[in-house]
This record gives C-alpha cells, structure tokens and sequence, in this order.
C-alpha cells in the first residue's frame, strides 16, 4: 500500500483478510475528520486486491471500537452551515462506501461504541463484539441530529422500537443487550476476541467470493423498498456463480472430500 492516509489509521493484509485499524487509543479511537476521509481509500485499496477476501474493522489496544466523533475537532470542523455539510459529507462517504463494499466487512468490537462508532459498525456486515463492549449514541445528549439513513441502518437490524430506545435514552448498552437487540451477532469472552474474530474471518475467506458477494448484494437490494429493488440484478448475481469455475471447483472438491480452493472467478 502506498503512504498512509494518516498515523491515525492503519491497514494491513494478512492471510486473506484486509485489516482496517481506528488508531486514535489516546482518545479512544474518537474518528477525526482525517480518520472519516481514509475510510473509503483504504477500503478502495481492499477491494481493489483479490489477495483479500474479508475486510475487519477494529480499533487499536482493548478499551474501545471507535469511541464516536473527535469532539475536539467539533468547534473548527462542525461548527456553520458549510463546516457541518462538509463534515457529513465525509462521514456519510465514509459510511457509504462500507454499505456498497462487494467484500464481506467484518466490525471486532472491544470496549467502546459509541455515536460515530455505531454508525460505522451497523454500515458492516458482520458485528462480533466483546464482553466488555459498550455501545451508544448521546446524540440527544449533544444535540446532534440524525439523518434518516443513518437511523434506517440502526432500524434495519433492531427494529423501530429498540432505535427509539437507543436515541431517547442516549445511554450506554452492555454487549448483552446488544445481542439481545440484534445489534451484534456474537458476543465472546474479552480475552478471546482476537482470535475468535481471526478464525471467523478466516472461515469467510475460505468461501467463495462470488457466491459471497452475490449474496451481499441480493441482502441489500432486498433492504430496499420493493420497488426500488433490481430484480434483474438479483437474478443476474445469483446466476454468474453457477457459470463460474468456482462452482466447479466446489463441486469437485466436495466429491473428491477435498477442500475446494477458490479465486473468485
């Protein structure tokens, strides 16, 4: 990978998976703009290498995910009219690109989750988190407005009745509350996480890759209101992976007890 976007984030590859680091532990991994703006090209970089099969977001050390925006930076860059378009811009950008990744995306989450960490973990596929995990948005503690995107995500996993709670309530929420929402899909011991999320992952890259990303966009489009939907694209996906050599790979290495070896073609 060329020069880093910033110290305060870290990609690396390793073994399939594309690792994308939050790297702010000073401040509990609090997003600054700068942060928000190396999300989509190092996500692009990911996509772009067919070395990586899954993609891991995590925030540097245990004490947190991503603690929510860096408030600091709230004063210069989100404050007027034109600072705080810029600045949702960024994130929604942000957001957005993890929302149409064509790569399954993986959220390991330690510690805390907080606003800005929320809104990046529901953009992810695939959430396991921690025992010690704290999730939240204080939004209504500052103020701060949601759009409807970004509600319709939290929405889309945990129903319109617990969204309100966690808007209403701007508290925090253990890891077992967050299970119990549908927030996450697995909670694990704390000291266990690493590994735990590194075999999962790693069970994901193994598949086949155009079967995965079929079935990430046949999910999405049937997120949609039907009709906005593209029926044609759904069908279309679906039938690319019978035509594929992957599918005969899998085929053959089930009948030969083997286990198949895939390159997403």
């Amino acid at each position: 990978m060329s020069a880093p976007y910033t110290d305060k984030m870290i990609a690396r590859k390793e073994s399939g998976i594309g690792w994308m680091i939050f790297n702010n532990p000073a401040k509990h991994n609090a997003v600054s703009l700068e942060m928000w703006e190396a999300v989509p090209m190092i996500l692009d970089d990911f996509l772009a290498d067919e070395s990586v099969r899954v993609i891991v977001l995590r925030g540097a050390g245990d004490k947190a995910f991503v603690s929510g925006a860096d408030i600091s930076q709230f004063e210069e860059k989100r404050s007027g009219e034109e600072a705080t378009r810029h600045y949702n811009a960024t994130t929604d950008k942000a957001t957005a690109s993890l929302m149409r990744a064509d790569k399954p995306t993986l959220c390991m989450i330690q510690g805390y989750c907080m606003g800005g960490g929320v809104s990046i973990a529901v953009s992810c596929d695939l959430r396991i988190a921690a025992e010690n995990s704290k999730f939240g948005v204080p939004a209504a503690k500052l103020g701060v407005g949601y759009a409807a995107p970004g509600i319709r995500k939290l929405m889309a996993l945990v129903g319109p009745a617990f969204a309100r709670e966690i808007f209403y309530t701007a508290r925090q929420f253990t890891a077992q509350e967050a299970f119990q929402m549908g927030l996450v899909n697995r909670v694990v011991p704390n000291g266990q996480i690493e590994p735990y999320v590194r075999e999962y992952a790693g069970t994901i890259a193994a598949n086949a890759p155009l079967t995965l990303r079929a079935v990430k966009s046949i999910v999405g489009e049937l997120l949609k209101d039907p009709g906005q939907r593209d029926e044609a694209l759904m069908q279309r996906v679906a039938d690319a992976c019978f035509a594929s050599e992957d599918y005969k790979e899998g085929r053959t290495a089930f009948m030969e007890k083997r286990k198949p070896q895939f390159k997403g073609r």
